[in-house]
C-alpha cells in the first residue's frame, strides 16, 4: 500500500531583511526545525524526508496518519514568519514517479 505524501513546495526566495552577507534562505532551516519537532502521534504529521530544490521552489517532504491532518502540519510550513508567499502542496504517495504529481492545494488553508 503506498505511503501518503504531501510536498509542500515554497518558492526560492530570499527572507526579508537579509543582511547582506547573510545567508539569504533563513526559512529553509526554519521549517526543517519545524518538521524536526513534529510527531505523528501528537500532531498526526512528521518530515518524511529531507527537503530539496527543485525548480524555482524548495520542497518538503510529510506524510502521516491522514490526508487531513498533514495538510494542518503543512499549512502550518506555509505560515512560518519567515516563509515566502506563494507555497502549495502536492497530495501524492512514496510511489510518484516525480515531484508535482498529484492534486494540488493552495496554503494555507482556510
Amino acid at each position: 500500500m503506498p505511503t501518503l505524501i504531501i510536498e509542500v513546495h515554497v518558492p526560492l526566495r530570499p527572507a526579508p531583511d537579509v543582511a547582506p552577507g547573510e545567508y539569504p534562505l533563513p526559512w529553509i532551516d526554519d521549517v526543517e526545525d519545524f518538521l524536526a519537532g513534529l510527531d505523528v502521534e501528537t500532531d498526526g504529521a512528521a518530515g518524511y524526508d529531507d527537503g530539496e530544490e527543485y525548480g524555482d521552489a524548495y520542497v518538503f517532504f510529510l506524510t502521516g496518519t491522514d490526508e487531513a491532518s498533514v495538510l494542518r502540519a503543512a499549512s502550518r510550513v506555509a505560515t512560518l514568519e519567515r516563509v515566502p508567499p506563494g507555497s502549495f502542496a502536492m497530495v501524492t504517495d512514496d510511489e510518484a514517479e516525480e515531484f508535482g504529481l498529484g492534486r494540488r492545494v493552495e496554503l494555507p488553508l482556510s
